[in-house]
């Protein structure tokens, strides 16, 4: 299981879109422990960006929900974490 560690950015996108849709806090915050179960689970639809995200990865957390994240190795456990950057709809994140 990896840690999920969010960005000051993740946090704010977060709180602005949950006041948008209220419906649609459960949906991100299942997402969230899927992703910790599983982030290349078939449901999460992960994938790997292109362009100006280049090196970053994407999931689907409903219908035009999108969560922007990095895997990368924390120094201090050596452990592969999550590092939450960005949430939004499809055409705020990319």
């Amino acid at each position: 299981m990896r840690d999920l560690v969010s960005s000051n950015r993740f946090e704010r996108s977060f709180r602005k879109f949950v006041l948008r849709n209220l419906k649609l806090k459960e949906k991100i915050e299942a997402t969230l422990e899927k992703m910790q179960e599983d982030v290349f689970s078939p449901q999460l639809d992960t994938h790997s960006l292109k362009g100006h995200l280049s090196g970053l990865k994407a999931c689907s957390c409903g219908y035009d929900c999108r969560i922007i994240f990095s895997l990368e190795i924390d120094n201090k456990t050596k452990k592969e974490v999550i590092i939450l950057i960005d949430l939004g709809t499809h055409k705020e994140v990319y």
